[in-house]
């Protein structure tokens, strides 16, 4: 069953074209639908909010049915010294991120949405099957039930391809998770309007358009196994299939010790760091300005806003809510590097102050937006910055955006960047890694970040 599983997903991956949907189609379909929903986003004040507000005695803005989220300050200490605080979100469900697959005439597709959110900058983003909050699907909101929740509630076991519980944006959410889960359904269901069946090709093309697949997408994706092979005739079946070589010798080779050497660094972070931090309330922020219609911070790379929101065809079409605006474009960046006839990918552990753990692996870089043009950078900072100066070896740099649901037109650079072998030399906070040692990685909670899990979505086989 795996061997049979990775020749079907080899085979939508280097589908670009399709065998249901036409990518002709689908840009129609995508332009149709932005040219014919109706869209209003109005930024307005907290106190135009018949449902949001600020609760003064807890210090956090809230909503009536407290649901959803809330948002409240922290403040991180290091020798009982403030070095940091901000807004941060706090969203204890757990929400589903959903893809149902299905084997159509011989090929793997995927059955995705497209969605709009309201904080999205160009309206419709290539979304999961579904993508729901638990306030969603229990319909606190008052709404309706997401399309094809039933599918995931009721899944047989034997037809999960994926099942984790994975970050979100640490450095604006305080230990947000969602469900990354991909299952395979053996018989038709019905196609609703909004909902298009895609080989994994075409969805990877879509992401090299800006903006076009949304960040739940690429975190689910990314989560999708690859196993080992368990007979040279199934292995050479695939390597004469594709002349990319460096690759599936990183996909398929197993390197165990690579893996404990990973996880011994994480380890020793999450055992042996301590992190303090404390909530405070909003207004007690101090470097931060809290008026009536957002929080900002000068020096911030996000700003807290407050919309009226109306969109034709979801759950609900008219509401409320905060929303946090990006001051500026971060850069995502991964290294990559063939060495000793397999390609490698330079990881970076990574601590953030919402993080649920501590720390994660992330990118190679991944630096917000004031901290792009810092005078001081490490050796792996210096080489990534050179080479996209120079603009050699760039293999993909698209703008691509955050989640809808709770950020507002926020849209970050993610670069991967080819390097010669012995161009770096790595500090101990970096480790060079295969595919298939990150892809293991990835089955495990918490353990990649969702700056690093996105950008090892938009990897190509050739």
């Amino acid at each position: 069953m795996k061997e049979q599983w990775n020749n079907l997903l080899f085979n939508s991956w280097i589908d670009k074209n399709g065998n249901v949907s036409t990518n002709q189609e689908i840009d129609e379909w995508i332009a149709f639908l932005n040219k014919n929903i109706e869209v209003t986003i109005t930024k307005n004040k907290l106190d135009d909010s018949n449902y949001w507000f600020y609760d003064h005695d807890k210090g956090i803005i809230t909503n009536k049915n407290n649901s959803f989220f809330y948002i409240q300050g922290i403040q991180e200490y290091i020798d009982d010294k403030v070095v940091s605080e901000q807004p941060i979100i706090f969203q204890n469900e757990i929400g589903f991120l959903g893809i149902i697959c299905s084997v159509i005439d011989n090929q793997l597709n995927f059955l995705m949405q497209a969605k709009i959110e309201p904080g999205n900058i160009n309206q419709i983003q290539i979304s999961p099957t579904i993508q729901a909050t638990k306030s969603n699907f229990t319909q606190k909101h008052g709404g309706k039930k997401p399309l094809y929740l039933e599918y995931f509630i009721d899944v047989d076991p034997k037809h999960i391809i994926v099942d984790q519980i994975q970050s979100e944006q640490s450095s604006r959410f305080f230990h947000k998770r969602n469900r990354n889960i991909v299952i395979m359904v053996d018989k038709d269901i019905e196609i609703h309007k909004n909902f298009k069946w895609m080989t994994l090709g075409q969805i990877k093309r879509l992401m090299k358009f800006d903006n076009i697949v949304n960040m739940d997408t690429r975190t689910v994706i990314s989560c999708l196994p690859i196993f080992p092979f368990q007979n040279d005739k199934q292995r050479d079946f695939l390597f004469n299939q594709y002349k990319n070589k460096e690759f599936l010798n990183s996909v398929f080779d197993d390197n165990s010790s690579k893996m404990s050497e990973a996880f011994h660094k994480l380890n020793n972070i999450k055992m042996f760091e301590e992190k303090k931090y404390k909530f405070v309330k909003l207004d007690e922020l101090k470097t931060w300005n809290f008026t009536s219609n957002e929080i900002t911070n000068s020096n911030a790379n996000f700003k807290v806003i407050f919309c009226d929101i109306k969109i034709d065809g979801r759950e609900v079409t008219h509401w409320t809510q905060p929303l946090f605006e990006a001051t500026g474009i971060a850069i995502f960046g991964l290294i990559t590097r063939i060495h000793n006839s397999k390609r490698e990918y330079l990881v970076h552990l990574k601590k953030e102050i919402g993080c649920f753990d501590t720390v994660e692996f992330g990118p190679s870089i991944q630096f917000e937006a004031n901290e792009i043009n810092k005078k001081e950078r490490d050796i792996v900072e210096d080489v990534f910055f050179k080479y996209l100066k120079e603009e050699k070896n760039i293999v993909f740099d698209t703008l691509l955006s955050e989640e809808g649901g709770r950020f507002y037109h926020e849209q970050n650079r993610n670069v991967i960047i080819d390097i010669k072998e012995n161009d770096i030399n790595i500090t101990d906070q970096y480790i060079w890694l295969d595919f298939h040692t990150i892809n293991k990685m990835i089955q495990f909670n918490n353990v990649c970040n969702i700056q690093l899990r996105n950008l090892m979505s938009l990897l190509e086989v050739e």
